[in-house]
């Protein structure tokens, strides 16, 4: 199955070099993969993953290692906003 993969701000540096332009890259993933296995995959560390989107939709992080991704989806991560 393909799905999009998306890391923003300093989670763009998890990406290879030539999908940090877009901050995506388009993966081919065997069937049943979860969302942990993608964050394991690419060592982003877990205390780093605060905001994780399925096309759109937020998923708890209790809920990351049962998620199964879809052909189709777009998984996206953001890590936490600090700033005022």
């Amino acid at each position: 199955m393909r799905v999009t993969f998306k890391l923003f701000a300093m989670l763009q540096d998890y990406l290879p070099l030539e999908a940090r332009m877009n901050n995506a890259l388009a993966l081919d993933l065997p069937e049943g993969t979860t969302i942990q296995q993608v964050i394991e995959r690419f060592a982003l560390p877990q205390k780093s993953c605060h905001l994780v989107l399925i096309d759109g939709n937020f998923v708890p992080p209790a809920e990351r290692d049962g998620r199964r991704l879809k052909d189709g989806e777009t998984l996206a991560i953001w890590p936490p906003i600090a700033g005022g």
